[in-house]
């Protein structure tokens, strides 16, 4: 998410915490579906895929289109992000697990098929509401990771990552495509709403997140509408998956 600890300080709004497991059977494993975030592949979930594969899990980890190095950014649009999203979730039932900037179109696809999502995870990120956009304001093809580091750095969003690991970011993330952070998306099924969802904060704490939702903070509003959302904390950097993936790896595994 670009600006991903100035953008959530500057996005939530009414919060719930719904202690509700509606897993439909422990012994019935889901696919796990993993989408990245802004700038990254499916090479951003290695080590949290690897964990999960060893436990037996049925992994998924996409690069959405426009993220492959070499891409066309102009090509690509929201749907396309969505139906990729889709397109790996299949009938179900899948669990989908949706980092940063991705919960636009993770949410629209959830919207789409909330029969075939058994449980969503968002890792420091939120479901949004229709309408919503990251910036549409934003010019150009794209947004770059160059454009937001030196803020994400200092604000302390890279928290915990080691030097290797952020060369390794800087040096594979690719541009993020405008219409991805520009355009809205569109909502219709409010049954996407009963899905049983769990968000993960590591940036900011759960009890931040909810004090930012009481101040009404645009970006997770869509956190008001939830009937059953969980928060639970993962106190790192706004990247887990690399500085926690053991951990994210089993917070993951248990809502699988």
């Amino acid at each position: 998410m670009p600006g991903a600890v100035s953008e959530v300080a500057a996005s939530v709004a009414g919060m719930t915490s719904t202690q509700t497991d509606q897993h439909s059977s422990e012994n019935d494993q889901a696919r796990i579906v993993l989408v990245p975030g802004f700038w990254l592949g499916a090479w951003a979930w290695d080590d949290v895929a690897e964990r999960l594969r060893a436990a037996g899990h049925e992994v998924v980890a996409l690069t959405l289109p426009g993220l492959e190095p070499g891409s066309d950014p102009s090509t690509v649009t929201v749907e396309s992000h969505v139906q990729a999203i889709l397109d790996a979730v299949g009938e179900g039932p899948a669990a989908l697990v949706s980092h940063s900037g991705s919960a636009f179109a993770a949410t629209a696809a959830i919207d789409r098929a909330p029969d075939a999502v058994r449980h969503v995870v968002w890792v420091d990120t939120c479901p949004v509401v229709d309408g919503a956009a990251m910036d549409a304001s934003l010019e150009g093809p794209g947004l770059a990771i160059d454009a937001v580091w030196d803020d994400e750095l200092e604000g302390g969003s890279m928290r915990d990552l080691t030097d290797e690991q952020l060369a390794t970011f800087r040096e594979r993330a690719v541009l993020e495509p405008a219409a991805i952070v520009r355009d809205p998306v569109a909502l219709h099924d409010d049954r996407r709403l009963d899905v049983p969802q769990t968000l993960v904060a590591t940036a900011f704490t759960g009890d931040e997140y909810r004090a930012y939702a009481e101040q009404g903070v645009p970006f997770l509003r869509g956190l008001g509408e939830q009937r059953a959302l969980t928060i639970v904390d993962l106190p790192t950097g706004h990247w887990p998956m690399w500085s926690k993936p053991a951990e994210l790896a089993a917070l993951i595994a248990e809502r699988a």
